[in-house]
């Protein structure tokens, strides 16, 4: 059983690092999709990963096209959105042989006609306060793939 998490087009470094890490310690492998807004050789990037940055199971992807040609072999797509209604607890993260989880980047989620083609796919996590606009990216990702882990058991 893999898991797979996707961050499209990241903006911000240290919540990479920090998802990374995430997927190390519950042994998934992280897609990154470029255009990414660091570079992967930026210290902060293996700081926010500490030394475990190197062993992060790791492929980078130079855009969206490319990686959606792969998804069908990867597993069962699920998208994250707060624009969802379907709460993340109410799908089946954990039946699937294999589970892919895709983020959008920190200012702007997900492009429109993801939104689209994927609708039925479109997965939230609840936040009851008016005052939170969406939880941190590497924040999602943890709640995601442990999620499936936990779905697993």
């Amino acid at each position: 059983m893999n898991t797979h998490v996707v961050l499209v087009h990241p903006e911000i470094h240290w919540n990479t690092g920090n998802a990374g890490r995430t997927c190390l310690a519950a042994g998934a492998t992280l897609h990154l999709i470029e255009p990414l807004g660091f570079s992967l050789d930026e210290r902060e990037v293996k700081r926010a990963g500490l030394d475990y940055w190197e062993h992060v199971d790791l492929r980078v992807w130079p855009g969206w096209e490319e990686f959606e040609r792969e998804l069908p072999h990867l597993g069962e797509p699920w998208f994250f959105s707060t624009k969802a209604t379907r709460r993340l607890w109410d799908a089946p993260l954990g039946t699937a042989q294999d589970q892919v989880l895709i983020f959008g980047r920190e200012t702007g989620g997900l492009p429109a006609e993801l939104h689209e083609r994927y609708a039925a796919r479109f997965l939230t996590m609840p936040i009851h306060s008016p005052h939170v606009r969406s939880l941190n990216l590497s924040t999602s990702v943890a709640i995601a793939v442990y999620e499936v882990l936990r779905q697993r058991g």
